[in-house]
């Protein structure tokens, strides 16, 4: 099966941030078959570093590990000096984290840190990776935010907030890159499983559909990056779902939901 990104399409180097589990390691997976090298950007070392040896193996690429927490603007910094000799022709940012929580109860260190890695970083990576693909004349740049963000998720006000960010990034990026050869798509995630999922307090039985496979989201995000689409919900199901669901009805249940299977009181 011909692989949906090869490295004629933007180039042999993909930077793949939150590339330790879930999607970011699908993400790997996907792309490595592909035949792209790669550069790994996590938190935690030691999966990535097996990740790494693993696809540099079978996939007979190049695979770079680099541990970096992204809420700290000094491994952001760190992040662009190990990489600058490198032609960085796709970018997949797609680090973050998630609780639950009520916001009254986050603390402002917290709350500085989850915009940070969540937003910031998001903005900075994309302006400097995009800066250089544009003097190459192409690139690709996959943003993942998250369903629902732009119509606010209580419990989790400052991730909703930060992931509406992105998507509101991605959007207002489309056009204006365009110019420059670069293809830009926001992954706004729908329910998938993945450690993340079961982190928000999911489960396969009381999800009241079905999550997504983790391969089908990430080969619907990057057969959207292929053509250019500036956003990608994965799953006919979820379209479906944010079609017909209005937004109150829709925080209403994310409330409900969330409240309960967190034993928030």
């Amino acid at each position: 099966m011909k692989p949906i990104i090869d490295p004629s399409m933007f180039g042999i180097w993909a930077l793949i941030t939150g590339a330790s589990s879930g999607i970011g390691e699908e993400f790997a997976r996907q792309l490595a078959a592909g035949g792209l090298n790669l550069v790994l950007v996590a938190r935690r070392k030691g999966l990535m570093q097996t990740l790494a040896g693993r696809l540099s193996s079978r996939q007979k690429i190049e695979c770079l590990a680099i541990q970096a927490d992204l809420s700290k603007r000094e491994d952001l910094d760190a992040l662009i000096e190990k990489t600058s000799h490198l032609e960085t022709g796709l970018f997949i940012s797609n680090a973050g984290t998630g609780d639950v929580a009520r916001f009254l109860d986050r603390g402002i260190d917290d709350l500085g840190e989850r915009i940070h890695l969540n937003a910031t970083s998001h903005l900075l990576l994309t302006h400097h990776f995009a800066k250089k693909m544009a003097t190459r004349g192409k690139g690709g740049i996959l943003l993942t935010g998250a369903m629902g963000a732009v119509d606010g998720v209580p419990y989790m006000a400052a991730e909703a907030a930060t992931k509406g960010f992105i998507q509101a990034l991605g959007k207002s990026l489309h056009s204006e890159l365009r110019e420059y050869g670069i293809h830009i798509t926001v992954l706004v995630t729908t329910p998938t499983e993945t450690p993340v999922f079961y982190k928000l307090g999911f489960t396969l039985q009381n999800s009241p559909v079905k999550p997504l496979r983790v391969e089908q989201c990430v080969t619907e995000a990057l057969a959207a990056l292929a053509k250019n689409q500036m956003l990608v919900y994965p799953g006919l199901k979820f379209r479906a779902l944010r079609a017909l669901t209005p937004e109150f009805l829709s925080r209403k249940i994310a409330a409900k939901m969330l409240k309960k299977n967190n034993n928030i009181k």
